[in-house]
């Protein structure tokens, strides 16, 4: 269980395919603090570490993970979102995060508001996922407000702090995000299919 709140950015230094898996080693300034079967969310997704040297470490995602999240769109060098999982009793400054990425999200605009920045993505609706206005939606691990909610598509706010502390800073028009949404309005979502 995490919070969305990003702890540190790592770096992908190397990728190994190993049959349908897909090993990923990240150097991080945390490295030193984690330990072989930690959870580390990696921009949204929860995976375990497998292999610890020196500053870098290693985690395996399997075909699962690969065909619901960004993770094979990653290369050597790109920065990552990381979050340890939560300890029972912290401040959840964030909302509830799963570290399971429902689906994928693409950057559809970018706009500049003098000292803030509004990203807006789109998603496929056809998966049922949904935002509300004002509700809480994970991208790429970091807990987010939404703003200008509609069917397939929505827009975050975000603060240079997050500017500066997360990958947003290097999203594009066309990157591809992981997407997290609420637990809570996944349950409520059910619960409409299944009255139908």
């Amino acid at each position: 269980m995490f919070t969305g709140i990003i702890e540190s950015l790592g770096t992908v230094r190397d990728l190994k395919k190993e049959g349908d898996n897909l090993h990923i080693t990240v150097f991080s300034s945390i490295t030193n603090e984690l330990k072989i079967d930690q959870s580390v969310s990696h921009n949204g997704v929860c995976l375990t570490i497998v292999a610890i040297n020196n500053d870098e470490y290693t985690v395996t995602a399997i075909r699962e993970t690969l065909e619901k999240t960004n993770l094979s769109d990653w290369k050597t060098g790109d920065t990552v979102n990381l979050e340890r999982a939560m300890k029972l009793g912290d401040r959840l400054d964030g909302h509830i995060v799963q570290g399971h990425v429902d689906q994928i999200g693409t950057c559809k605009s970018i706009e500049n508001a003098n000292g803030s920045w509004y990203y807006t993505f789109e998603y496929d609706a056809l998966l049922n996922n949904i935002t509300i206005e004002k509700g809480s939606i994970t991208v790429n691990g970091v807990s987010l407000t939404v703003v200008n909610s509609k069917q397939n598509e929505f827009s975050v706010a975000i603060i240079p702090y997050t500017y500066e502390h997360t990958n947003f800073n290097a999203f594009e028009v066309g990157t591809r995000i992981n997407l997290e949404f609420d637990v809570i309005g996944k349950y409520v979502s059910k619960l409409h299919l299944y009255k139908k």
